[in-house]
């Protein structure tokens, strides 16, 4: 089956003031969770379609080169298939497997074209 596209972050170095944009632009809510400067962003409503986002501090993934673009994440059946086939297609592992309790497990990974990539094995019982 297709990787489908289940998460999104948003990076920022004033992330108060990207809250404040994105709130007024796009009329999304945020919910603090986790780290400080971590936000849940809640685009759409749960009866309508809606993809799971985060606000979050800037951050290097691919090193020496900050993070200026979101960051896409991407649903798979098995995590470590996909680090298999990333590393065999040429691309790089940025992040080695990474549990998040209650959500799943996650890895990151360098494509050809230089974009940083997550993909995540979700967590059956969410």
């Amino acid at each position: 089956m297709p990787a489908q596209l289940a998460h999104f972050a948003l990076n920022a170095d004033d992330v108060p003031a990207a809250r404040t944009f994105y709130e007024q632009v796009f009329g999304w809510t945020f919910t603090a969770w986790g780290p400080p400067d971590f936000y849940h962003i809640h685009t759409g409503t749960e009866e309508g379609p809606r993809v799971q986002g985060a606000l979050q501090q800037r951050r290097e993934l691919i090193a020496g080169k900050p993070t200026l673009t979101p960051e896409c994440t991407f649903a798979v059946g098995d995590v470590d298939a996909t680090a298999q086939a990333v590393v065999a297609a040429g691309g790089r592992i940025l992040m080695e497997r990474f549990t998040i309790s209650g959500v799943g497990h996650l890895i990151f990974f360098e494509d050809l074209a230089g974009n940083a990539i997550g993909a995540m094995q979700y967590d059956p019982a969410d």
